[in-house]
């Protein structure tokens, strides 16, 4: 063990790489599923799950690119307002504590008839 906590921390100065033993960020969202339809008339629970990692701070959850609420749990549910008829795309990004986006994000797709 030792020898791996020293590796990593070799890696890390030398290549400027996070630590090995750090836990990677994602982002996971379980509902809606990729490609579900959902009703225009009924609001939308989202259902994520996120692993900040060094960077992240908390999440900003968007609609067809448009943010749509800042989320600080890191696990849970949020309902949206119905969305209108037509496709739409939910992503959840992390973000740091300055509301910058660091690069991890998931997305699903939905279709409201």
């Amino acid at each position: 063990m030792r020898v791996l906590n020293s590796l990593a921390i070799l890696l890390s100065i030398t290549f400027g790489m996070p630590l090995a033993l750090a836990a990677d960020a994602s982002v996971t969202i379980s509902s809606p599923a990729e490609n579900a339809k959902v009703s225009h008339t009924s609001k939308v629970d989202v259902s994520y799950d996120v692993v900040p990692g060094m960077s992240g701070d908390h999440v900003h959850l968007y609609v067809d690119e448009m943010e749509a609420v800042v989320l600080r749990k890191l696990k849970g549910v949020h309902t949206l307002d119905p969305l209108t008829t037509g496709k739409h795309t939910i992503c959840i990004k992390i973000v740091n504590k300055g509301h910058t986006p660091i690069g991890t994000q998931a997305c699903t797709h939905v279709n409201a008839v």
